[in-house]
């Protein structure tokens, strides 16, 4: 018995990264998972791997015509969906004063305004199969400020705040919203060295290690798959049923403090 036997998630940026990380162990526990991207290639493999559990949907989280097709395949494929995870984001560096507005509106597109449009067309169908959840993707930066991410932070802010007011609105419908806070989390976004073919991976990732050993108390950066079991803990109904509107920081206690050794 899997722990999400019986349901259907969909799963936004779940070509790579984290997401795909969800992808794959919600399958392997129990779920029929929908893999949602604009990297039509990766995306349609990983629903291959998966096997029958699973279904690729072409969908740009900005566009709302986009989720209104996304859902129908998946409810044309799976008959219903009762849960979601937000996960599509993109992360630009730059300083506040040099972010060119294009640019800014970019990164408010696909990470804000790609979770409030997920939350909008979902929950009604999620409510129609009876209730289920809404996991969206913030970050360590949603609940405290880092330079050069301006845009990022401002963004994943603006998830909690909506995560917050979702799981109000939407209490009474039996649909629960909650929201992870990733800190540094070993994927081509923390990493883009991951993404270039010509990089030195191996030395890029020792960069990465010794950075986040300074950084993190628990010294080293998370993985992928801790971020993805702390989603699946927050959709699965046995473990997390009384948990509504919160942010979960996993980030090995970069949050909580300043270390004097």
């Amino acid at each position: 018995m899997g722990k999400l036997d019986g349901r259907v998630v969909l799963i936004t940026g779940a070509a790579r990264g984290q997401g795909e990380k969800e992808a794959r162990l919600f399958a392997a526990e129990g779920a029929k998972v929908v893999v949602a991207d604009v990297l039509d290639d990766q995306g349609e493999t990983v629903a291959k791997d998966i096997g029958s559990g699973a279904v690729y949907v072409h969908l740009d989280v900005s566009k709302e015509e986009e989720w209104q097709a996304a859902v129908e395949a998946a409810t044309g494929a799976f008959g219903k969906i009762d849960g979601l995870v937000n996960n599509a984001g993109i992360l630009r560096f730059n300083e506040l004063t040099s972010t060119p507005l294009d640019e800014f509106q970019q990164i408010v597109n696909v990470n804000q305004v790609g979770a409030f449009l997920g939350i909008k067309t979902v929950a009604p169908v999620i409510e129609a199969a009876g209730g289920g959840t809404i996991v969206n993707t913030a970050s360590y930066t949603g609940v405290t400020g880092m330079a050069y991410v301006g845009a990022y932070t401002a963004t994943k802010h603006a998830i909690v705040g909506l995560t917050r007011v979702a799981a109000l609105e939407l209490a009474a419908k039996k649909i629960r919203v909650n929201a992870v806070c990733p800190g540094a989390i070993d994927t081509a976004m923390s990493n883009p060295a991951q993404l270039d073919p010509t990089a030195n991976t191996e030395e890029a990732a020792e960069a990465l290690d010794e950075l986040y050993r300074k950084l993190v108390p628990l010294g080293r950066v998370g993985k992928p798959e801790e971020v993805a079991r702390l989603a699946l803990f927050l959709t699965a109904e046995e473990d997390s049923a009384y948990i509504t509107g919160q942010p979960f920081v996993i980030d090995g206690g970069w949050l909580a403090g300043v270390s004097v050794l």
